[in-house]
């Protein structure tokens, strides 16, 4: 590795949590910095405008814009491959790649990789999202040979207002879905303020944190060959390997 690291992240528009998390993730690891990308991005939904938001063109033109920055990995820091299908992540990164000819990963494909990692087959899983965008979800970690074993979710659809909600309100669903021991808790969208709540929520619960905005950092270090150990005060998923 050089002695300095550049992290691209593809940022959707109304995200206010996801920046100033990986910013601080990132300055754990020397000569590391973090660099950001948005692209239109306001709702979560199944309708075809919410979904239509994610369209591969959209994110391409902004991965082109992080390419001007010569980052060494180009991170995609938001959860669509959850209720999209986690082959939408797949071909993403591939068009990335071929693209701009920068090493690419995703929140989601990193949070899988986790899991394989550790053959967590328990999941629970905390979002702000609404009841049917939760089922999509739920289904396609089933289609992994993942279950989700218990889900709290919020019932929001404003990507803006996610950032919004309270870090003890998020602890206190991280508790009621830890009663039913699962392997992992996954908070699971990249506008929650809950990567950093990881140390404590793991020391109380004994139950590793999987956020998605630390997962988009441990699988963009990884694409880029560094060692992700280096983030330390940020969960146990970065001892992880």
């Amino acid at each position: 590795m050089t002695s300095t690291l550049r992290l691209g992240v593809l940022t959707p528009s109304s995200n206010t949590a996801l920046e100033p998390l990986t910013s601080a993730l990132a300055a754990a690891v020397h000569g590391c910095s973090a660099h950001f990308s948005r692209f239109k991005v306001t709702e979560i939904g199944l309708s075809a405008l919410a979904m239509g938001q994610f369209d591969d063109s959209k994110i391409l033109a902004a991965a082109e814009l992080l390419a001007d920055a010569k980052v060494d990995v180009i991170g995609w820091s938001g959860t669509s491959a959850g209720w999209l299908g986690f082959d939408a992540d797949r071909r993403l990164v591939e068009r990335i790649r071929e693209r701009t000819g920068i090493a690419a990963t995703t929140a989601v494909l990193a949070l899988n990789e986790l899991l394989a990692i550790r053959g967590i087959r328990r999941l629970a899983l905390v979002t702000p999202y609404t009841a049917d965008v939760q089922q999509r979800i739920i289904d396609n970690y089933r289609s992994l040979g993942v279950e989700v074993v218990a889900e709290r979710h919020l019932d929001i659809s404003v990507n803006h207002d996610f950032a919004l909600v309270e870090p003890d309100r998020l602890k206190a669903l991280m508790r009621e879905v830890a009663a039913s021991r699962p392997d992992a808790i996954a908070t699971y969208c990249t506008n929650l303020r809950a990567a950093n709540l990881a140390e404590a929520i793991e020391s109380e619960l004994d139950i590793p944190l999987l956020d998605t905005v630390s997962t988009t950092v441990w699988g963009q270090l990884r694409a880029a060959k560094a060692d992700p150990s280096q983030v330390r005060g940020w969960g146990r998923l970065f001892q992880w390997h």
